[in-house]
This record gives C-alpha cells, sequence and structure tokens, in this order.
C-alpha cells in the first residue's frame, strides 16, 4: 500500500456513478426498490471511503436514507459521492441520488440523499487513522458543518441509550432484591398477627380470673 498523506481535499476522492433502471429491480408498487437504490449508494461510498483513506474501508453505519420521489422504471439514476468528514479512523460519505429519463432529455430530479459512515481498517482488520479531509468550497464546508451535527446527534443518542438501559438494570435488580426479602407490609401483617395471637391468651385469663373472684 502506498504512503497515505495527512490531508485530501474533498474533489480528489468525489465520485460519480449512473445506473439504468430495469424492470426486473422494481417493488410490489411498480417502482424501483429502494434496496437497489440502497446497494448501489453503499457500493459509491464504499469507493469514496476507500480512495480517500487509501485502503479498506467497512460500512459503520448508514446514519440516514431519505427517500425523496419514486425512481421509475427507465430512469437513469445518478449516484454523486463524497467524503463530506473525518475523524481519527473514521469518515462520513454523502451520496446526493438524482434522475433523469433514459428517453427525454429534462431537468434531473432530486431523489433521495443518503449518509454513511465507515471505518478505514488494516490487514488485521483494526481501525488505522484517515487522512483529514479539505473543504474546499461554501458547499464543502456546509457538509462538514452537518456532518459534525449529525455525529453529534449520533453520540448523543448512544449516551441516552446506554443511560436508559443501564436506569432499567437497576431498577430490575432493586425490583429482584425487593421481591426476595420479606416487605415492611409483610413485617407490619405478621407483628399484628402475634399481637392479636397473645392478646387472645390474655384475656382468657382475666375471664378464668374473674370467674374465680366471684
Amino acid at each position: 500500500m502506498s504512503s497515505t498523506p495527512s490531508s485530501r481535499p474533498t474533489s480528489v476522492t468525489r465520485l460519480s456513478l449512473s445506473h439504468i433502471t430495469a424492470q426486473n429491480e422494481t417493488n410490489l408498487l411498480g417502482t424501483v426498490h429502494g434496496g437497489v437504490v440502497m446497494t448501489l449508494v453503499d457500493s459509491v461510498a464504499g469507493v469514496v471511503a476507500a480512495r480517500h483513506s487509501g485502503g479498506p474501508a467497512v460500512t459503520a453505519s448508514m446514519d440516514e436514507m431519505t427517500f425523496l420521489v419514486p425512481v421509475r422504471v427507465g430512469d437513469v439514476v445518478h449516484f454523486s459521492g463524497q467524503v463530506n468528514w473525518t475523524g481519527r479512523s473514521s469518515m462520513e460519505v454523502g451520496v446526493r441520488i438524482t434522475a433523469d429519463r433514459w428517453d427525454s432529455v429534462g431537468p434531473e430530479v432530486h431523489v433521495a440523499s443518503a449518509y454513511l459512515v465507515f471505518v478505514a481498517v488494516d490487514a488485521d482488520g483494526k481501525p488505522r487513522e484517515v487522512p483529514q479531509v479539505v473543504p474546499e468550497t461554501d458547499e464543502d464546508r456546509r457538509r462538514l458543518r452537518e456532518a459534525e451535527i449529525r455525529r453529534s446527534h449520533r453520540l448523543a443518542r448512544r449516551a441516552a441509550i446506554v443511560a436508559s438501559r443501564e436506569e432499567e438494570s437497576r431498577e430490575r435488580a432493586a425490583s429482584e432484591k425487593d421481591a426476595s426479602e420479606p416487605g415492611v407490609g409483610e413485617e407490619e401483617a405478621r407483628e399484628r398477627e402475634v399481637g392479636g395471637e397473645a392478646g387472645r391468651g390474655g384475656g382468657g385469663v382475666l375471664a378464668d380470673g374473674g370467674e374465680g373472684a366471684s
């Protein structure tokens, strides 16, 4: 593997791919299945991530995939991918999907957008450092800012889920502990029961004593 630089401009690894949709890619509604689009998105994003990192990169998550309008059979679908943000070993790759008709001239329609997180790995499958992305245009800088927002939301969501599960575990443990020990209500009931038996015994003695005194 060649030496990897410490940084790379956004434009160096930007990639575009066009795909003509076919009849065998449709769903029950007669439009192109979303899974077909997602597969092509992952492929394009994977190439972008590998090129930017200078080696293998694996999909860690599809952070967001938004479908705006259906893709029809015969549409020419265009996928444009670029690195929006980089961490130590991870990258966010954004893919914009547009479409136009194969048999007519017209404006491209924005049909979907996707944001995926990739992690660069070495020969042993361990994370490795990636070059830092260098935005070149106002659009690149906007993408970088929004990628940072998405990352902060991912981290906050993960922390909230972990905290919720830990709280649930503590509540379950406390509930199981209470169930294994006599409760305050049970102890009070037993005390009342014992006291009642003592009271009934004492009443008999008084009665006997009264009869004897007469």
